[in-house]
């Protein structure tokens, strides 16, 4: 994946943090037995996830590739396979 640049994007970035806050806020009110506390770090796993995607949608994602872009891709990896 990394030669891909796969996740390498703001939209995923900021998605993933927010989220980890999110698992860190619920871990730490489930520890201390507060289920009110451990709920409100879920809905922050949850915000992340919609600020990530929206962010997407605002074109700080991946760019959508071409089918001729996939297909060049694919031809040159099968060829690097074949020499090796």
């Amino acid at each position: 994946m990394a030669g891909s640049a796969h996740g390498h994007t703001p939209a995923a970035w900021t998605g993933v943090i927010i989220s980890f806050i999110g698992f860190c806020i619920a871990g730490v009110f489930m520890v201390a037995a507060n289920v009110p506390g451990f709920w409100a770090g879920m809905a922050v796993v949850v915000l992340g996830g919609l600020v990530g995607g929206a962010m997407k949608v605002a074109g700080l994602g991946m760019p959508k590739q071409s089918a001729d872009v996939v297909a060049a891709r694919e031809a040159a990896t099968t060829t690097a396979r074949a020499r090796s």
